[in-house]
């Protein structure tokens, strides 16, 4: 680490002796709670160590209470956003959204033309009430989460400036509508085209496979991320369906996660299969590849950006939070993939799926948008791109040089 970074631990708020109860985000309540002064105390601990003033608080946007933290010091408090500007736009718009649908019946699941409505909310066009998160309008509105994100989205205005990993250039208009709710809005990336690709591990089992792949943008490769796992059920459509359609599959997938059920079905069919079954993937590296033909994915942000740097087209499972949202961009706005039916895994239908990604005429138009808003992205982090200019921005404000 480099020697002008120092690490302060924060306290996770866990009372000494605690027995936890098995109450849902019970660790997220506990941490929330006790964080405004367990930071207070770490920064008051820096200053006294390094001997300097504070002179800029950047947090992660969940930590809303930051506004208050950086208003003791008089400094600007400049949040990062971990996702896409359209989900940021849901929560900067939350209360406008309950006010204008309600939050009364919805549960965001229902089989009728109410959740298929848009929001039609500004800045928020293409959004149905079905891709909103969990804690907007439905699902438990008094939950630790629900709070934090309200609260979250009611502050995020009063922040110096509001940063994300995007660029403005993929999500026209909403960051016109955006600009005007925040004091700075800053796309500065995508960071994975702005950089190379991390280092590899010494020895890669999942690349030299690949390598071995005769056909290009042929192989499946499916991985949903550190949060989340299809139940049994589904992980057994998604192994049926790779059975019969017979593609070269690299599923990422930790043994904590596979069911009894999986494993007895790869213990008896996977040698027969061209497939390979890893705890773990240098994600970017595989996606980059020449023989990866498809991205099986929960449509988090990040694979998103990792798609767009060099990929296939997704096929989206979305599970939680922004997933939705994001799968209903890649489909309907980005148009670099598709979303399963109805929204779960059957062999069936991801068979389907897989067909529309690999064919030769809908997979090329696909990998061709990606193409094309892989190169907008080339140009906002060029010399003269918006996020370039953003970055700068971003570090004039953390210097103190435009504050």
């Amino acid at each position: 680490m480099p020697r002008n970074i120092r690490v302060y631990d924060v306290a996770d708020g866990v009372p000494e002796g605690y027995v936890f109860v098995g109450k849902p985000q019970e660790h997220i309540e506990l941490f929330m709670n006790a964080a405004p002064e367990n930071i207070r105390r770490s920064l008051d601990a820096s200053v006294a160590d390094i001997g300097k003033q504070i002179s800029c608080l950047i947090t992660d946007a969940f930590l809303w209470f930051g506004v208050h933290l950086a208003d003791e010091l008089g400094v600007p408090w400049v949040t990062f956003w971990i996702s896409g500007l359209k989900s940021l736009s849901v929560h900067v718009h939350t209360d406008l959204i309950r006010d204008t649908i309600g939050t009364q019946g919805i549960t965001g699941r229902e089989n009728d033309l109410i959740v298929d409505k848009n929001v039609n909310i500004q800045g928020l066009s293409n959004v149905r009430i079905k891709d909103l998160a969990e804690g907007i309008i439905f699902g438990n509105l008094d939950s630790v989460i629900s709070g934090m994100l309200l609260q979250m989205g009611r502050l995020l205005p009063r922040a110096t400036a509001v940063f994300m990993n995007g660029f403005e250039e993929l999500e026209l208009p909403v960051p016109n509508d955006l600009k005007s709710k925040v004091n700075k809005l800053l796309s500065v990336g995508p960071s994975n085209v702005a950089s190379p690709l991390p280092p590899l591990p010494p020895s890669d089992a999942c690349l030299s496979w690949l390598d071995k792949q005769e056909a290009p943008s042929s192989v499946v490769y499916i991985s949903f991320g550190t949060m989340a796992s299809p139940a049994e059920k589904e992980q057994m459509a998604i192994a049926e369906a790779l059975e019969a359609t017979g593609v070269p599959f690299l599923w990422s997938i930790k043994d904590s996660c596979k069911t009894p059920l999986l494993n007895e079905f790869l213990t008896k069919t996977l040698s027969k299969l061209n497939g390979m079954v890893v705890p773990w993937a240098p994600q970017p590296h595989v996606l980059a590849h020449d023989s990866v033909g498809a991205f099986v994915s929960h449509c988090g942000w990040n694979s998103i950006m990792e798609t767009i740097a060099g990929g296939g087209p997704m096929i989206c499972r979305p599970f939680f939070a922004d997933q939705r949202l994001n799968a209903r961009m890649v489909e309907e706005v980005f148009e670099i993939g598709v979303s399963v039916e109805d929204g779960v895994f059957t062999r069936e239908g991801l068979v389907k799926s897989l067909e529309v990604v690999l064919s030769p005429g809908s997979g090329r138009k696909f990998r061709d948008n990606i193409k094309r808003v892989k190169q907008l992205a080339v140009e906002a982090v060029g010399p003269q791109g918006s996020s370039t200019r953003n970055f700068k921005s971003l570090l004039d404000i953390v210097s103190g040089s435009n504050y």
